[in-house]
């Protein structure tokens, strides 16, 4: 089966800050869960963006399988309109994609329905919490069930408690429409365990420095954290990272 999004030995140059990231072959299957950790600076978010469409590399080439409206993408900040209440804010795709408002308003209300969110249908971003505009966001995101899920560190302002719910949360929307996911993240553990493929990249300009896969079954079962495969997980991709660190840029 074809990839649903390459990168093909791309690399991306930033004027005077020189070369950011690269060069990094990076090739995403369908329904695949794959995680991107690294130093600060390694050209993580970049990569997505890459794959996201959102920017050209300088050398190399995207490769995306996924059409128009088939990407989604859900960043660290909600990035909510402020002005439209979370049943608008999930609509705003489909509608801009030209769905009549009626289907477009049922198909959200089903995808806050689908986060968790039934009977916050009306309240605008201002009345929510951390994790209930994050929520808000992945029904956004999922309500045009796109191929590809990009997600750019979503989590990484929220408390651990909220963090480790939304974990699980995205592992729940995964099984019920199997999109492909790249899931960037600082934190080794989360890593471990929302992806199925851990690749770490080297300090930047970053390269792939290695890969781990969680061979374990998709969404976790109660208690995996605790798990001596996870904790086997856990040190892998830490000792692959701490070595990739020691890299020379």
């Amino acid at each position: 089966m074809s990839p649903v999004a390459s990168l093909v030995d791309v690399e991306v140059e930033y004027g005077a800050r020189g070369r950011v990231l690269g060069p990094v072959g990076l090739s995403i299957g369908a329904g695949e869960i794959v995680a991107l950790v690294g130093p600060s600076g390694c050209g993580k978010s970049t990569a997505l963006r890459l794959l996201a469409g959102l920017e050209h590399p300088t050398r190399g080439a995207v490769q995306r399988a996924a059409g128009r409206g088939e990407t989604a993408v859900v960043f660290q900040a909600p990035t909510l309109a402020p002005w439209l209440t979370s049943v608008a804010n999930v609509s705003l795709p489909l509608e801009l994609a030209g769905t009549p408002r009626a289907e477009a308003r049922s198909r959200a209300v089903a995808a806050l329905a689908r986060v968790g969110l039934s009977g916050a249908e009306q309240a605008r971003p201002a009345t929510l919490s951390g994790g209930m505009a994050m929520r808000v966001s992945l029904a956004r995101a999922l309500v045009t069930e796109p191929r590809l899920l990009l997600l750019d560190e979503p989590f990484a302002a929220l408390d651990e408690i909220t963090r480790r719910a939304l974990a699980d949360d995205v592992l729940k929307l995964w099984d019920s429409l199997r999109p492909a996911i790249v899931f960037v993240t600082h934190n080794v553990e989360e890593a471990a365990y929302v992806a199925s493929r851990v690749v770490i990249l080297s300090r930047g300009p970053g390269a792939v420095a290695g890969e781990v896969r969680v061979e374990r079954p998709t969404p976790r079962p109660e208690g995996f954290r605790t798990t001596a495969a996870f904790r086997e997980a856990v040190e892998t991709i830490s000792g692959c990272l701490a070595r990739g660190m020691e890299q020379p840029a």
